[in-house]
């Protein structure tokens, strides 16, 4: 190992991947060998899931459709070749809930949510898109409030038929419960056979657990179990890292499943989120792509979110490989974590074969991969020099048969985004390179890669004056900009009043992902200080009437015990005893204020929260029931909602 040259090698036998430390040399040949072994690579995607994708549909065209293009159109922006789906229940699943296909065992709507529409989106863009999908919850019909149970195995199977008989969409894989300890494995096998005997062709992954939860338990059981190692495809984990590192266990890697990272982001230890520039998420994703196989056997990578798309103020923001959630501006911004991943869906598909032998780990710093396309012809390598700090040349060397005619070279850093910087003509199949420190690099024989370039119009705040009579929303459906958090409020015929109004419609408590709070949806700008917000409200049963302001936080993981999220909170009961609420994450919710009045639940009422300074007012029916002085909340959003029943609401208005 002490020559001026030498070949870069990763020892790769059959698909077990053994990795090496060296003491390299200045100046070193990497060896291209279309003839080397490898796993067979899956694709990159993203996950649509926790209603992250909220927002997207109300952006009016053509920026919906611009966004779009930069996470499906090939050779454009990220050209996602997954794209994971959640089977919605109508319960907070991180920033909201998503609509159920069947809130009754009789029920079967394939059209309610926005998820069969995005799926609809990704796929026109590229028909070859691969659809996945996966529960967070469930109906609280399902199995009498047991997940793992026959009614959930025909609840996921219904979905994929929905998916195929609705919208004309093949499914290609489910998973079992996100993120949930103790997998039932006898669930897993029911799933199975249950798809099966629908004739579906969709594969069952498991176990999509996050490290604490037991991520690699699945592997000993399917060693030990043949007919769970019949019915599960690809073990699929969540964040599979710990203080940065790879958790993958040698036996995994031994499996005949593929090892999938189902959901992830950039250092995921460091509880890092993807950041809207190149420095922080589009480097970190340079690493995380290359080394998730390099050092994790992962063939495939999915990335929560596809697309921040939800409030500011709820948890995990800043998620996405995209950030577009003002709507009402058409603004969205193209971010570093887009060109990131390009660097490899641009220049590999799923099919394609990793060639050990020809990827690993350069000198002081930075990885590369190499994959060959089906026909053993093209290849691509992507690299990247994130960490070094300075140019570092290199020599390659091209066999096996692979194309040693032309390599392009594309490059994104700090200056660059995702540019065509040169173009290389071997010499007897051996060129050079130098490589510009902390950047990312792809070299290709494919052509027809391109780097879509379109400006959004300015960022603007939430719209002050707002209101929704709710009349131009479609029966069935969620009215623009507000975020449903648990429950589902959707445009219906008005009781006692002529004219469409916007009704909760979950009476049954779901199977909860997360802790359950009442049903509440929320809208607004945080940086809202002193505004009214009024509602008009119908409760012809039990339950209450709720409206929130200045909410200052949303995020369900700051405080799992939370009733109500961080602001002022105006209930009343059906019995007519109202509170006027403090609520503060971990903090005993404070009432400030506290009555009785008479109510009739057969008529509409109307409610109004007022803010001004410290001043904080709390009116019913035009009369006001309470001015207390608080100053713990200075700003923040609105919300309105109720119980787990059905309830009203009309002539929504925010007023300065």
């Amino acid at each position: 190992m002490a020559s001026n040259a030498i070949k870069l090698t990763l020892i790769g036998m059959g698909v077990t991947l053994a990795c090496a430390v060296f003491s390299y040399p200045q100046s070193k040949t990497i060896a291209i060998d279309g003839k080397a072994s490898g796993r067979i690579f899956e694709g990159i995607g993203a996950v649509s899931a926790g209603a992250s994708s909220r927002l997207l549909p109300d952006y009016a065209e053509p920026y919906r459709s611009q966004i779009l293009d930069y996470l499906f159109k090939p050779h454009y922006g990220a050209s996602l070749q997954h794209l994971k789906v959640e089977i919605g229940a109508d319960v907070n699943s991180t920033d909201g809930s998503e609509p159920s296909h069947m809130r009754t065992r009789e029920d079967h709507n394939y059209q309610r949510g926005y998820e069969w529409w995005l799926m609809e989106e990704g796929h026109r863009r590229n028909p070859k898109i691969i659809l996945d999908s996966l529960p967070w919850g469930a109906p609280g019909w399902i199995g009498n409030g047991k997940f793992y149970s026959p009614d959930m195995a025909e609840y996921v199977a219904a979905f994929i038929e929905g998916a195929r008989t609705a919208h004309q969409l093949n499914v290609g894989f489910t998973g079992i419960w996100n993120e949930k300890a103790n997998i039932d494995y006898g669930y897993v096998k029911l799933l199975y056979q249950t798809l099966g005997r629908h004739n579906l062709n969709t594969k069952v992954v498991c176990c999509d657990q996050y490290p604490s939860e037991g991520q690699w338990n699945v592997v000993d059981a399917i060693k030990h179990d043949p007919a769970l190692s019949e019915a599960v495809y690809a073990v699929t984990v969540h964040y599979p890292r710990k203080n940065g590192k790879l958790t993958t266990p040698e036996a995994a890697k031994h499996l005949h499943q593929p090892l999938w990272s189902s959901e992830d982001q950039p250092d995921s230890s460091a509880n890092v989120i993807l950041s809207r520039d190149w420095p922080v998420g589009g480097r970190s994703l340079a690493k995380l792509y290359n080394r998730n196989y390099l050092e994790g056997g992962f063939t495939k990578t999915e990335i929560w979110s596809p697309v921040t798309s939800y409030y500011d103020i709820l948890a995990a923001p800043n998620s996405g490989l995209m950030y577009a959630n003002t709507p009402w501006s058409g603004f969205y911004r193209v971010q570093g974590a887009i060109w990131a991943t390009a660097h490899t869906t641009q220049f590999a598909e799923p099919g394609w074969q990793y060639l050990d032998a020809s990827s690993g780990y350069l000198p002081e710093a930075g990885t590369y991969v190499t994959l060959r396309s089906p026909n053993a012809k093209d290849w691509s390598l992507v690299l990247e020099t994130i960490d070094r700090k300075s140019p570092l040349p290199l020599s390659f060397e091209i066999t096996g048969g692979l194309a040693a005619t032309h390599v392009h070279v594309w490059e994104t850093n700090a200056k660059r985004t995702f540019e065509h910087v040169s173009d290389v003509k071997p010499q007897n199949g051996r060129f050079t390179f130098t490589f510009d420190p902390d950047s990312l690099y792809s070299l290709t024989t494919t052509t027809g890669q391109a780097k879509g370039a379109v400006t959004p119009p300015p960022e603007q705040p939430f719209p002050m004056p707002y209101d929704d009579n709710f009349e131009s929303t479609p029966v069935g459906h969620a009215p623009k900009f507000l975020s449903d958090q648990d429950g589902a409020f959707e445009a219906q015929p008005c009781r006692s009043r002529p004219g469409r109004c916007l009704e909760q419609v979950i009476t049954s408590k779901p199977i909860p992902w997360s802790p359950l709070p009442d049903p509440w949806t929320l809208a607004g700008d945080v940086n809202w200080t002193d505004y009214n917000v009024a509602v008009d409200g119908l409760l012809t049963g039990q339950g209450a009437v709720t409206v929130l302001g200045r909410v200052d936080s949303a995020d369900v993981f700051r405080d799992k015990k939370a009733l109500w999220p961080s602001g002022y909170v105006f209930s009343m009961q059906a019995d007519g005893g109202w509170k006027l609420i403090n609520s503060q994450y971990k903090t005993e919710p404070k009432t400030i204020a506290s009555g009785s009045v008479a109510f009739d639940r057969n008529h509409w009422h109307h409610f109004e929260l007022k803010f001004k300074g410290a001043s904080v007012t709390a009116a019913f029916d035009g009369h006001s029931l309470a001015a207390v002085t608080d100053s713990s909340h200075a700003h923040g959003m609105f919300g309105f909602g109720t119980g787990w029943n059905r309830a009203q609401f009309d002539n929504l208005s925010v007023t300065k």
